[in-house]
């Protein structure tokens, strides 16, 4: 069967599970596009061309959009077309839209003129034969420049749309000093998804249009005037990290298909885009992005010009994990949200004291999945491997303490002084354990058999509360 022909219930349940996210190919060919025919001085506004009325110039003449006169099959379906996650796209909307995201896209790096442009993007929209279709980008070397193209449905989830033409604009000021004999950009993904994320959530009834006179989004995307935005684009970040901890910095950068997706429940989304906003935040933090933007075709990955460009403020990486542990305590802290209950707080704190592991009997033997206590992980793992678990465990354990009920709050922060002990870190007492009535001096370091007494003491604390709340709690109707 032709597949443009496929009848719409053959296409796949929007509500079904994400596929893979934007895909991002390097194409280093030196072909010539009779597109280019199209360098004429930009319009006033968005313009579409005489002669074709499936082709348009962006206003700025950076952006050429084409389409076909067919339409998406998707558009017949009200599952979709009522659907706020999905925007219907034709050139003349989509070159107003483009626009418009650059602006904001600027705005947040610092970038002083959205006039500096040196390289042209090519937006080709064609019929969507599916909900989960990908954006695709790809960079081509072409008369010692560069030039863009973004392969887009004419039906596109919004968040897809949104991190494509993040990932071609940043390519684009990547590339601005890069010769086309060179390699191009090499874009962390946490950049892309952290600033496309910032767009969705605070600019996207201002930067993304859908066509005109069409029921699609319109009911569950009101508009935003202009003191509503920017009062927390980060709100729905601070609800995913709430119940999910943060992802570290080297999860960060390096993600799995599934979480670009989004289907870890939105965690790297929420992680990335916080920690886009909180680099943002340090000392000429745009202009520091920018400048690894600029030197990242120089380099052979983009850690070595993250490295370089805030060597000043993370001289190693382990600086680096804990601002980035630290910063997530803090943004929780300015918004906890609800207390756990007592029965919670003693399940969700022994959870957090435990470490999955996998054990095999025989090396041909099929793995058996078990926990061991914190005191174990000193036993049985290498420094290197203990100091990476305790780490994530204290940072986990901190972020847990906002939501703790009264009884385990001195409990959890004196679990946290023993960690922080054994790694040489020196903590002040969290916010809500200010009232503890026995804190733990931290030492420089503590060493492994008192590290082991005294969670073995915590422990034994532990039970005798765990024991008295199962007490008081009614049994469940």
């Amino acid at each position: 069967m032709n597949p443009a022909r496929r009848p719409p219930a053959a296409l796949p349940n929007p509500a079904g599970p994400p596929g893979p996210p934007s895909s991002f190919f390097i194409l280093h060919s030196s072909f010539l596009l009779l597109l280019l025919a199209l360098l004429v001085p930009a319009p006033a506004r968005a313009q579409i061309l005489p002669g074709d009325s499936q082709l348009a110039l962006s206003y700025s003449g950076q952006f050429v959009i084409t389409g076909s006169a067919d339409k998406s099959p998707l558009l017949s379906l009200p599952a979709v077309t009522t659907n706020a996650a999905f925007i219907n796209l034709e050139p003349a909307v989509l070159s107003v839209s483009s626009e418009r995201i650059k602006q904001s896209l600027y705005r947040m790096l610092g970038l002083p003129s959205v006039r500096d442009w040196q390289g042209k993007i090519y937006l080709n929209l064609h019929p969507a034969l599916w909900t989960d279709e990908n954006v695709t980008v790809m960079a081509r070397p072409i008369d010692q420049t560069w030039s863009y193209h973004v392969q887009l449905p004419d039906v596109v989830q919004t968040d897809r749309f949104l991190r494509g033409m993040t990932g071609a604009l940043l390519l684009e000021i990547a590339n601005r000093h890069n010769t086309a004999n060179g390699h191009c950009a090499n874009l962390p993904a946490w950049l892309i998804d952290g600033l496309s994320r910032q767009l969705l959530q605070d600019e996207l009834a201002r930067v993304v249009l859908t066509v005109p006179n069409s029921p699609l989004n319109l009911p569950d995307r009101p508009r935003k005037s202009g003191q509503e935005r920017n009062l927390d684009s980060l709100a729905t970040a601070r609800q995913i990290l709430r119940n999910h901890p943060a992802l570290t910095y080297d999860q960060l950068a390096w993600p799995s298909e599934d979480q670009l997706a989004g289907a870890d429940g939105g965690v790297y989304h929420a992680s990335a885009q916080l920690f886009v906003a909180e680099i943002l935040k340090l000392k000429d933090g745009p202009a520091r992005l920018r400048q690894m933007l600029e030197i990242l075709p120089r380099n052979y990955n983009w850690q070595l010009a993250f490295q370089s460009v805030f060597r000043q403020e993370f001289p190693r990486p382990l600086d680096l994990e804990k601002w980035w542990a630290l910063t997530v305590i803090d943004f929780l802290a300015h918004e906890p949200g609800p207390a756990w209950t007592p029965t919670y707080s003693a399940s969700r704190l022994n959870e957090l004291l435990q470490v999955p592991v996998a054990i095999r009997a025989s090396s041909n033997s099929l793995p058996t999945h078990a926990t061991i206590p914190l005191q174990a992980v000193v036993r049985d793992f290498k420094l290197d491997e203990q100091f990476a678990i305790l780490e994530t465990r204290l940072r986990d354990l901190r972020v847990a303490q906002f939501r703790m009920s009264s009884q385990f709050i001195a409990l959890n922060d004196e679990y946290c002084q023993v960690i922080a002990g054994y790694l040489g870190e020196r903590l002040g007492p969290a916010p809500r354990a200010s009232s503890a009535h026995h804190p733990v001096p931290t030492p420089v370091r503590l060493k492994p058999a008192e590290y082991v007494r005294r969670l073995n003491a915590l422990d034994a604390r532990r039970q005798t509360v765990e024991a008295a709340v199962y007490r008081n709690t009614p049994p469940a109707l």
